[in-house]
């Protein structure tokens, strides 16, 4: 049986899509791009840059093109972004 009046409809007041991230467990992640750069849509993450100050926290990762293995160093929230990345290597639709 369906509930009605519960809940919202998608698009009514709701947040922006979130990928949820650990940044503990970011390490040999694999992300797609949602718009490719230079062909390249499949990444992995390669490695948790250290933090800035000693004893702070992660704030970017090293991200591989598994196409060229050209690197790239975004901060690890823009992972969160499920408008730009999708978790694990996706196929076109």
């Amino acid at each position: 049986m369906e509930a009605h009046g519960k809940g919202r409809a998608a698009g009514e007041g709701s947040a922006p899509a979130r990928n949820r991230v650990d940044p503990r467990k970011l390490l040999l992640g694999k992300w797609t791009a949602v718009v490719p750069r230079d062909r390249e849509k499949h990444f992995l993450v390669v490695k948790v840059l250290d933090p800035d100050v000693a004893g702070g926290p992660v704030t970017k990762v090293q991200l591989e093109a598994v196409l060229s293995r050209r690197v790239l160093v975004v901060p690890w929230r823009e992972l969160e972004d499920a408008a730009v990345w999708k978790r694990g290597w996706v196929q076109a639709s």
